[in-house]
């Protein structure tokens, strides 16, 4: 059973990592945007992985895990976010949505790699009403940025 909890506390600072690559993607598109509604709401989706990534935390914790270590897919990845800054620094928001929602891919990739796994019913219960929240997020960004293409 241990081994199976390692693999879970591993999965789960996996998406630990994923969420907080969104949420610090989100926070520096909403510090280079200059439109107050890209703004308002990438700062919303910033926070909303703040509080998916406590949940998790908190989750890995009351299992007996260690939630602050880093996941085994961690590292020069991080996980289609890399690419935000530059668009920042134009300050050009289509670049910037196209950044956020390769940023999203790599986050609904991951998350539902995850509900494909062999996790708990409550594990997968959060993980799986994350995923819905995550993949919410992705088809809004991509509606906005091709809202600008018409």
């Amino acid at each position: 059973m241990a081994v199976n909890n390692e693999k879970v506390f591993s999965r789960l600072n996996d998406l630990i990592e994923t969420l907080k690559d969104g949420e610090k993607g989100f926070k520096t598109a909403a510090d280079g945007v200059e439109e107050n509604d890209l703004k308002s709401l990438f700062r919303q989706f910033s926070h909303q992985r703040t509080e998916y990534i406590d949940e998790l935390k908190k989750l890995v914790r009351q299992m007996g895990g260690d939630a602050d270590q880093s996941g085994s897919i961690t590292g020069a990845l991080h996980r289609g976010w890399m690419d935000i800054k530059s668009a920042v620094a134009n300050k050009d928001a289509e670049a910037i949505l196209n950044e956020c929602e390769r940023g999203e891919d790599a986050a609904v990739k991951e998350f539902s790699e995850a509900l494909n796994e062999d996790l708990p019913a409550d594990v997968k219960s959060i993980v799986s009403r994350q995923y819905d929240g995550i993949k919410s997020v992705h088809d809004n960004v991509k509606s906005l940025r091709d809202s600008r293409h018409s």
